[in-house]
């Protein structure tokens, strides 16, 4: 079972975190470059936001948002 366990860290270790090996190293050189990866993820979070806010106001336009001052039926 230990050499299960070995095979999976020396998988991620050696060859599937390569690629962020490879940014470690550019940030020395190039900021910009090294955080790719994260541009991307925050580019990706705030187009979901926008998508995520006009999706609530069309709802809100269709009068399909019901506002109930009360969580729970108990709360009447």
């Amino acid at each position: 079972m230990k050499s299960f366990f070995e095979g999976i860290a020396t998988l991620f270790t050696d060859y599937l975190f390569l690629p962020y090996d490879y940014f470690r190293t550019l940030e020395v050189t190039n900021w910009w470059g090294a955080n790719i990866i994260n541009w991307i993820f925050i580019i990706i979070c705030c187009a979901a936001m926008v998508y995520w806010v006009k999706q609530l106001n069309l709802h809100k336009a269709n009068n399909e948002d019901t506002q109930d001052t009360t969580a729970h039926s108990f709360l009447k």
